[in-house]
């Protein structure tokens, strides 16, 4: 059986996503190395990733993306790290995200319809660009 999580340590997994908010890379890939679950995701579905990419911290995206965080998760509003990156106009996380394998049309607010939404026309052509070839 295993134990509940104490006040202490729901406060501390809290704060992780503040690290991924304000783009504390080093404190949040120390946590991370020492055991914290890369892909660990808040009540809304926000993923590390996901709020790393939305408030535009892409040395934060890239540290999770080197520890195996996962692009192709979806929060509880649709929404992707891919997407929130476009939508954030962020060329460098969109980029270092589609490396890493995030799929341009995943989830019902994909990174796709974002890009369509809002006319973002620089990083649509990043989207598409490997249809291109």
């Amino acid at each position: 059986m295993t134990e509940a999580l104490t006040e202490e340590d729901l406060a501390f997994l809290r704060s992780l996503f503040d690290l991924a908010r304000t783009g504390d890379t080093a404190r949040l890939a120390e946590a991370v190395d020492a055991g914290v679950p890369v892909n660990l995701t808040n009540g809304a579905g926000d993923s590390l990733l996901v709020l790393a990419a939305y408030h535009d911290h892409p040395d934060t995206v890239a540290a999770l993306l080197e520890r195996g965080a996962d692009t192709g998760r979806v929060n509880d509003r649709g929404q992707t790290a891919l997407g929130a990156a476009v939508f954030r106009r962020s060329r460098r996380s969109v980029e270092l995200l589609l490396r890493a394998g995030a799929d341009p049309a995943l989830g019902p607010r994909s990174a796709l319809d974002v890009a369509r939404f809002f006319d973002l026309t620089e990083m649509l052509e990043l989207l598409t660009a490997r249809e291109r070839g």
